[in-house]
């Protein structure tokens, strides 16, 4: 597998995604080839308690629980006030104190690098858009596949759209116009998921939506 460089979401330039996170403010993400489409993201609800929606991603986890892109933390305590061991990974320093801070363990780092107890995970998540993590699907669930355990779980907020495939070069960009430098992102439907998952190894279990929000359940 190719290994990628470590990249921050909404890191550089004026640093909006820490701001955001201080302040439990919104991003607009954008793809400066398609100037007229705006995503928003709402890190207040990142960094608000996890919902029943969060919560039920926990239902099945029959051992620890690795949080891929953790934010702000709220999956590693909703998974502490169950008694169910978690780990957060994440670039961002900001997010990984916040989570540290609300009781959740968390490290800073990438991805693809070499993660703690790599390989004896029960559920990987890869939630809140985190799918597009390093604008690489396939090598970032080939990598979640190496990370869970033989049978584990891989769970993937997928975008509402099932449709969507799309890789790019994006920025975002807080209410007060602080931009991030550019990174590469991806937005992928429950489709092209299936197609990803079947170039990492992995095999769709069952998908769902709910309040909005679609998921598919992928096992290693």
């Amino acid at each position: 597998m190719t290994m990628h460089a470590p990249v921050s979401f909404g890191a550089g330039g004026g640093e909006p995604y820490a701001r955001a996170l201080r302040s439990d403010g919104r991003l607009r993400l954008t793809d400066p080839d398609r100037p007229d489409v705006v995503t928003t993201m709402d890190v207040g609800r990142w960094s608000a308690a996890a919902d029943r929606v969060d919560r039920s991603l926990l239902d099945d986890a029959d051992g620890p629980v690795i949080d891929i892109g953790c934010g702000p933390g709220r999956m590693l305590v909703a998974a502490r006030n169950r008694g169910i061991p978690a780990l957060g990974v994440d670039v961002s320093a900001e997010a990984v104190a916040i989570a540290q801070r609300s009781g959740g363990t968390a490290i800073q780092g990438s991805v693809f690098d070499a993660v703690p107890d790599e390989g004896h995970w029960d559920t990987a998540l890869v939630i809140d858009g985190n799918i597009g993590i390093g604008g690489d699907p396939a090598a970032l669930l080939e990598r979640c596949g190496e990370i869970v355990r033989a049978g584990g779980r891989v769970i993937v907020e997928t975008n509402p759209d099932p449709l969507a495939d799309r890789v790019y070069t994006a920025r975002v960009m807080d209410a007060d116009g602080h931009e991030s430098a550019e990174f590469p992102w991806a937005e992928v439907g429950l489709d092209a998921l299936h197609r990803h998952a079947a170039d990492a190894g992995l095999v769709a279990r069952q998908s769902w939506t709910v309040a909005g929000r679609s998921f598919c359940e992928l096992m290693a």
